[in-house]
């Protein structure tokens, strides 16, 4: 079977660690399942993109939506990033972590009326905005607060980013954005929007891209339409490059965060004005673990189940994806021969499931699993599905963790329902 291991989570003695801490003795104190992340990770790869650019004026915003736990969002305002918000959720949950407003950009293709008031009261950095009647909506709610909302223009610029078609968000067919004549059209109205300021374009054509080429493209696309809009007079700050850059689960071959940086620069040099990127995965996803515990091996005639305690209700991805994580003992034995598999979990749906017809060795019933790259989008996807309690999470920092979100209890699960009738 096949491991990953990387300078974060790897194998000391044939035993699992997450930086200086063994992941066994650690899951045996806090019990499974757990969300186990490295805070050097997340600390070592926004340092990383951040310098790639560093010759260019340009500003990173944290796509939360990929981890929203409060002290991972607080991990990378402390290092400077602000924070991409797509919903007041999202928002209350930066400010509680400790960002500036003026680091914060709301995002999100249906915002409500309150959220979009939430906004410009708080006076966000922008309010992305991706419709013609969106636009109205904001120019009405800034004037009845007798204030001037900055807005930039989601701008979806037709390019197929060659992804899962659940994540792919740059396509004419997809629901988010406006396409360039409407930008355009809009831009003009700027005079006619007496409480919008717009100040910049923005994109974002998918999530998990392994190549650099549709980056490119887009990224001209957008360049020619700020330069056009510059010789008629409008100056826009900024040009939002958006997320998507992809991170390794399996054997893709993913592109180094520098060639990314040397293929964009030329375009970027050209335009004067700000460049923000808003990373969310590449920041997080390899930065974490999802441990579970064996509870039966079972065998229909000729196939094999690893039956386990986590489910879809806490990592989705692999469920509504068909997503590959590397799944392996978090101790190793050598006596241990290779089977195939479906790990699977307890929730009442066929399609409960981690991995099938996985190669992976024997398991036997109460040992430990680790569901690797599980940093993003697992537990901010996860439900009470079978009214089954959320994972713990906890958050490694070389020797030591801390436990920044702790197990559900069923008495959470029932707190906001009423006495029976």
């Amino acid at each position: 079977m096949e491991f990953f291991e990387s300078d974060y989570f790897h194998y000391r003695n044939n035993k699992l660690y997450c930086e200086d801490l063994s992941v066994q003795e650690l899951v045996e104190t806090v019990d499974s399942p757990a969300y186990i992340y490295s805070k050097k990770y997340f600390t070592d790869k926004y340092k990383e993109f951040d310098e790639a650019f560093r010759k260019i004026k340009h500003k990173i915003f944290f796509a939360c939506k990929s981890n929203f736990n409060l002290s991972v969002i607080k991990t990378f305002v402390n290092l400077g990033s602000g924070v991409d918000v797509n919903s007041e959720g999202e928002l209350l949950r930066a400010l509680k972590a400790g960002a500036n407003p003026q680091n914060l950009i709301m995002s999100g293709v249906g915002k409500t009326p309150e959220e979009i008031k939430l906004a410009i009261e708080k006076d966000l950095l922008m309010i992305k905005a991706e419709s013609e009647e969106e636009i109205f909506w904001i120019n009405k709610i800034a004037l009845s607060l007798n204030k001037t909302a900055r807005v930039a223009l989601r701008v979806n610029p037709d390019v197929d980013a060659h992804t899962h078609p659940y994540i792919s968000t740059g396509l004419a067919e997809n629901k988010f954005g406006v396409d360039t004549e409407t930008a355009m059209k809009l831009f003009r109205k700027q005079n006619d929007l007496k409480n919008i300021k717009f100040t910049g374009i923005d994109m974002h054509i998918g999530s998990q891209i392994i190549k650099i080429e549709p980056f490119v493209e887009a990224a001209n696309k957008l360049s020619e339409l700020i330069l056009q809009l510059k010789s008629e007079g409008i100056v826009l700050e900024h040009l939002d490059m958006g997320g998507g850059v992809g991170s390794t689960y399996n054997n893709e071959k993913t592109f180094e965060i520098n060639d990314f940086a040397k293929s964009l620069l030329p375009i970027f040099q050209k335009m004067d004005c700000d460049v923000f990127f808003e990373p969310g995965r590449y920041l997080t996803a390899n930065g974490g673990i999802l441990v579970t515990k064996v509870l039966y091996n079972k065998n229909n005639h000729d196939k094999n189940f690893i039956i386990v305690d986590s489910a879809m209700n806490d990592l989705l991805r692999p469920s509504i994806y068909s997503a590959y994580h590397h799944i392996q003992p978090i101790i190793l034995k050598n006596d241990r021969k290779n089977i195939v598999a479906d790990i699977v979990g307890p929730v009442c749906e066929s399609g409960d499931f981690f991995a099938k017809k996985r190669e992976i060795s024997e398991s036997i019933q109460g040992e430990y699993l680790a569901i690797m790259s599980a940093g993003a989008y697992g537990m901010t996807m996860a439900s009470n599905y079978n009214s089954r309690r959320r994972p713990i999470e906890i958050l490694v920092d070389r020797d030591k963790y801390k436990i920044i979100r702790s197990r559900e209890t069923f008495d959470h699960l029932f707190f906001d329902e009423p006495e029976l009738i």
